[in-house]
């Protein structure tokens, strides 16, 4: 055995000689230094110059990565182009294969020296994510899965390049045949090939491509036969390597046996390295989700919604064999999807991949049952321009019900220049998802309505006894007691009923509900006999109350089913939206619009405009979002009042300050919400200043400017400290709302003040806050100015401090009526009609039940306030106008405001899937000088880190020099 240790010792030595002898030639000679520069400062021009890195507006490393498999091609062929043909053309190659030992140690060593100094050049571009980290908020996890992508795809291509050498006699000819070798297995899935297939075959060469694994990496999956891929090229080639030096030590006649046994074991090796693909490729569940979220696996959300089905759901991918060069690639990313789906419904989901054109009878079906239609687009080379209609759509089945996504659902398309359109899947998991979450609730709300809600729901009609009721309320109260009992039958457990009259047993039911739920007595006229007549619906802890809106079984009945849904995990949720009255003053095309939130939210909610003029809420709704709201009055007031009162959420976009924005002006303006002394009653006041930020986004302010005597107009991003720019510690990471939002703007936003006696009793969560360096400002004067090249500076003035701009007020409100007559119950005296009857103190029962008050003082724990201190930060102009600075659309905002919805309606799931797919992270606008700054940074670290190898490779010479002086004194 000692024999057998000391051949393995000598072989690590051998090879561990071999590696460090290539590396002290590579810095002997300038071939290392000139690898590590040109590496350093084409990867550097390219980030930052070539793909526009502070241009793209987004805090992540992919430029860096973009040209990799393509500048490898030349650096690795230019890095392994000597290390054979060197050895050849000096005479030493017949030395190496006239040792008794084996050739792939020294394959090896020389391959190990190319791997330490592309290892070196990687570290080297170390300062950019760095960069990219201070700046922003960078994802680690695609970053070092780039590294590790770009150390694989140059180990696989050095081998290429050193099997080359060592058929090559000639450096150059090394040189062209090692990059036209790479070049092929870069070229073979690139579009320039693939387009001339359908996508089976497009996806087949995809999988040869070294290009099109390195992209699947660099976005943040380690998938092992991606990685084994490599790994495969590198063990091929290095075998082969080994077999040419191997055969040029055979001697003419030599043994044959010895020979075949050579070429068989490599040849076995290459076809398990190479067949192994074939099967790994199979194995989906191998891979590693490295990025922050796990952005591309399946959401425990998803798996939620897909434990939900209780029938099988299929979902069929429609995808036509020849499509689009931009969405070929697109493809084989959504069947990877779907099969993701198969696999978490455990044999609840079907997937069927098919392509259209190829089925005639599915494409039939497709286009009469599901209005599946392809989409003509237009392909155009340099010689001709067609028109390809293909299929690129999704349908999700359940039961009878089918939602379809097509193109325009899954696809995202932007221009960054005009020859550069980046094509790529919006947010696939959370579209899909909506569309299952969709199709279940329609067949749920088809069948029994209980069978979605969890736990027991209790109804308890706390309601006087007949002869303290009016005679229509008496009446009534059968209807309620026959509605409910059928209802109950269908329910069994699940729902329990109970009468109470709180006037019985002295009273102490009546002191207890309006202890707990601010129930008052009510009066069918202002000289009436008192009674009560208040309608729950609860579960647990939450309570809320069934609204009267008229005495009919029919409308009970629907607003029964109302609050049931609210408990219920299966129905489309209801927001009721009230804006400002269309207002032709306020500018071109009138008032604020909130168009791009409206479509946002009715992706997968209900939006009703809301009319709260008659003091009331519409029953159905879920969620009361009252957005830059003005002069409500006291029953508008009293509808948001109560609809606190009876357990709900409001959530209110409002500011003392409202911009008026036109194409060449801009202006503030004092509004009145009417909400002021409302909210001031609840423990939120807002003041009457505007809040200025420093780290702040930028305004798009159109300047004109005189080129050759032409009058070019342009849009200059300026400094602008009323778009606060909300970003790190100023988003609460702890809230569902904010924690996965990357940056907000919030616009000429105002501090948010929490009483905190009037709010002790509840639990107050800030949501937003302005950078610490933030000051207050009474000027109404908004419009920066550019003069002379020269933009108008907003001084700083008074304290610097972090301001409140959006809370959470969650708990038990005491209503701002309490203490007031109800607004509904204000009726002028009129002379009732001849012929109505009168009740025993003379009061008309026709006009008082009509408007009977059931005024609530007191909520429920589950009632909410959201609060942010802006009217405008929603509005249709100004998302555009941040679109503007950001370069591409920006959803951020209105992502804040569906987020709340989701929070408040408890349907976290679709929240956190739509947060993890479809949020950039932006950067924080930086002036030109500060971008030099970073720029110029980067380039003297690479200088310093190229100095820094300079400076050891110096030493350690020196120290070898000195050794070996040694020796030969010795």
């Amino acid at each position: 055995m000692r024999p057998d240790i000391n051949v393995q010792i000598s072989g690590k030595q051998r090879i561990q000689r071999v590696a460090g002898k290539e590396l002290t030639l590579f810095f002997a000679a300038p071939v290392a230094y000139l690898f590590l520069a040109t590496f350093a400062a084409i990867s550097l021009f390219v980030f930052f110059w070539g793909e526009a890195f502070f241009a793209r507006n987004i805090a992540d490393v992919r430029p860096l990565f973009e040209w990799m498999p393509l500048l490898l091609v030349f650096l690795c062929s230019a890095l392994t182009m000597r290390l054979w043909s060197d050895e050849r053309a000096k005479g030493t190659l017949e030395h190496i294969l006239t040792q008794p030992v084996p050739l792939w140690q020294f394959v090896v060593g020389k391959f190990l020296a190319c791997l330490a100094l592309l290892g070196i050049a990687l570290a080297i571009t170390l300062p950019l994510p760095i960069t990219v980290a201070l700046i922003g908020d960078l994802d680690w996890g695609p970053v070092w899965a780039g590294y590790l992508a770009t150390f694989f795809l140059g180990a696989a291509y050095i081998s290429i390049g050193l099997f080359v050498s060592a058929r090559s006699g000639n450096q150059i000819v090394s040189l062209i045949l090692a990059s036209a070798l790479c070049g092929a297995f870069y070229l073979i899935g690139s579009p320039l090939l693939t387009d001339f297939f359908s996508n089976h075959t497009g996806e087949w060469l995809r999988s040869l491509s070294t290009g099109a694994r390195f992209d699947a990496i660099t976005r943040g999956v380690l998938d092992l036969p991606d990685l084994y891929y490599y790994l495969s090229l590198c063990a091929v080639f290095l075998s082969l390597n080994t077999l040419v030096l191997e055969r040029e030590r055979w001697a003419a006649g030599g043994d044959r046996q010895h020979r075949q046994r050579w070429q068989t074991v490599t040849a076995l090796l290459v076809v398990n390295a190479l067949g192994a693909n074939l099967w790994l490729g199979q194995l989906k569940s191998l891979r590693a989700d490295v990025t922050e979220g796990n952005l591309y696996s399946i959401s425990p959300a998803t798996e939620q919604y897909l434990n939900q089905l209780r029938e099988p759901l299929l979902i069929r991918g429609y995808f036509s064999g020849k499509t689009h060069p931009l969405l070929a690639p697109l493809v084989p990313q959504m069947r990877d999807l779907l099969q993701e789906y198969e696999v978490a419904g455990n044999g609840r989901v079907r997937v069927e991949i098919i392509d259209p054109t190829q089925e005639p009878e599915l494409e039939e079906e497709a286009n009469r049952k599901y209005g599946i239609a392809p989409v003509p687009f237009q392909v155009a080379d340099r010689y001709q321009a067609s028109i390809v209609s293909s299929y690129f759509d999704v349908l999700v089945q359940y039961g009878d019900e089918y939602e379809v996504l097509g193109f325009r659902d899954l696809i995202e398309i932007n221009a960054e220049r005009e020859t550069d359109v980046d094509v790529q899947l919006r947010n696939p998991e959370y579209d899909l998802t909506r569309a299952v979450k969709k199709v279940l609730q329609s067949y749920q709300s088809e069948g029994n309505l209980f069978d979605t809600v969890q736990g027991q729901l209790a109804f308890t009609a706390y309601v006087s006894a007949d002869d303290q009721l009016p005679e229509q309320l008496a009446a009534f109260k059968q209807t309620i007691r026959e509605s409910v009992e059928n209802m109950q039958a269908d329910a069994g457990e699940r729902l329990s009923v109970d009468f109470v009259d709180p006037q019985a047993d002295g009273g102490q039911v009546a002191r207890q509900i309006a202890e707990d739920y601010g129930f008052q007595p009510m009066a069918a006229s202002l000289i009436g006999r008192p009674f009560y007549f208040y309608l729950t619906l609860a579960r647990d802890d939450q309570i809320v109350q069934i609204p009267l809106d008229d005495l009919s079984a029919d409308t009970f009945e629907r607003n029964l089913q109302a609050g049931i849904k609210r408990f219920a995990s299966g129905f489309t949720k209801t927001v009721a939206l009230v804006t400002p009255t269309d207002d032709f003053s306020q500018g071109v095309g009138g008032g604020p619009r909130f168009s791009q939130l409206e479509s946002l939210l009715g992706a997968e909610l209900n939006v009703e405009r809301e009319d709260l003029s008659d003091g009331r809420v519409s029953g159905n709704a879920d969620i009361l979002m009252l957005l830059a709201p003005r002069d409500l009055g006291e029953k508008a007031l009293y509808a948001v009042d109560q609809f606190l009162m009876q357990g709900g959420t409001v959530i209110a976009a409002t500011s003392p300050y409202s911009a008026n924005l036109s194409n060449r002006s801009l202006s503030l303006n004092r509004v009145n919400s009417g909400l002021k002394q409302w909210l001031a009653h609840m423990g939120l006041e807002i003041d009457d200043q505007l809040v200025l930020d420093p780290q702040n986004s930028a305004f798009p302010v159109p300047v004109t400017r005189n080129v050759g005597g032409f009058q070019l107009q342009e849009l200059r991003m300026l400094d602008y400290p009323y778009f606060i720019d909300v970003r790190g510690e100023g988003l609460n990471a702890d809230n569902p709302i904010t924690g996965n939002l990357p940056q907000a703007t919030l616009s000429w936003a105002s501090p948010i003040r929490v009483d905190e006696e009037k709010s002790a009793q509840r639990t107050v969560t800030p949501l937003l806050r302005s950078s610490g360096d933030s000051w207050l400002s009474g000027n109404t004067s908004v419009m920066p100015r550019y003069v002379d090249g020269q933009v108008s500076a907003f001084t700083p003035e008074g304290e610097r401090n972090s301001q409140l701009l959006g809370v959470i007020s969650a708990g038990r409100f005491d209503s701002y009526f309490a203490d007031k007559p109800s607004p509904l119950a204000q009726q002028p005296e009129e002379q009732p009609p001849e012929g109505t009857e009168h009740n025993e103190k003379g009061a008309s029962e026709a006009d008082t039940l009509d408007n009977l008050p059931s005024q609530i003082s007191r909520s429920p724990e589950s009632a909410r306030i959201i609060l942010f201190a802006s009217n405008d930060f929603l509005r249709d102009q100004v998302v555009r106008m941040s679109g503007a600075a950001a370069g591409g659309d920006y959803l951020n905002t209105l992502q804040l405001a569906a987020n709340s919805v989701d929070w408040s309606v408890e349907d976290a799931g679709l929240l956190g899937i739509r947060a993890r797919g479809h949020f950039n992270r932006t950067l924080p606008p930086m002036e030109q000088d500060s971008r030099l700054f970073w720029e110029s940074l980067n380039y003297i670290a690479a200088l310093l880190a190229l100095g820094i190898v300079a400076l050891i490779q110096h030493l350690r010479n020196r120290a070898r020099q000195q050794r070996y002086q040694q020796l030969l004194a010795g």
